[in-house]
């Protein structure tokens, strides 16, 4: 089995091929009743939450997709990734951020070609780029914040493989 790299990046991925039947793999899912970590199953996709009362903002899940190779054996592909709705609230504001950015950009390039005053664009633009630069950082943080709870969720995979 391949380990978990120390690097943490954007939504970390990892493979393993396993010499076991991808039904016994899933089964020994399924099977399992933990305290710490919730188990949920969706044809060869599983995952893994850390359990409602130790969840914070920051909370990482493990996606499993199980795949078969041969009757006996299957690879499993693993993503790490924050919470989906945290994820789609990240990429919105993002994205409002990218739209208000490119808006005064071609405002102020406007205004500045004609000769008139663009200072409240500028104004915004490096407003937002602030917004950007203070979005990242505290991503950043919160993936710090997370990291302890996402080698958790690879020990208990590696444990109910083992």
């Amino acid at each position: 089995m391949k380990t978990l790299p120390n690097d943490i990046i954007l939504r970390p991925r990892f493979q393993i091929e396993l010499n076991e039947s991808s039904d016994k793999i899933l089964d020994k899912f399924e099977k399992i009743n933990s305290n710490s970590i919730i188990c949920k199953r969706l044809d060869e996709h599983i995952f893994l939450k850390i359990n409602i009362k130790d969840r914070h903002f920051w909370s990482p899940q493990l996606h499993l997709e199980v795949n078969d190779i041969s009757n006996a054996s299957c690879k499993i592909y693993g993503v790490f990734g924050p919470n989906p709705s945290l994820w789609t609230f990240f990429m919105f504001i993002h994205f409002g951020i990218g739209i208000i950015f490119l808006i005064f950009t071609v405002w102020g390039y406007s205004n500045w070609s004609l000769g008139k005053p663009y200072y409240l664009q500028m104004f915004i633009i490096l407003l937002m780029t602030f917004i950007w630069g203070a979005l990242y950082v505290f991503g950043r943080i919160g993936k710090q914040k997370g990291k302890p709870q996402m080698n958790e969720l690879y020990t208990f995979m590696k444990q109910t493989l083992n």
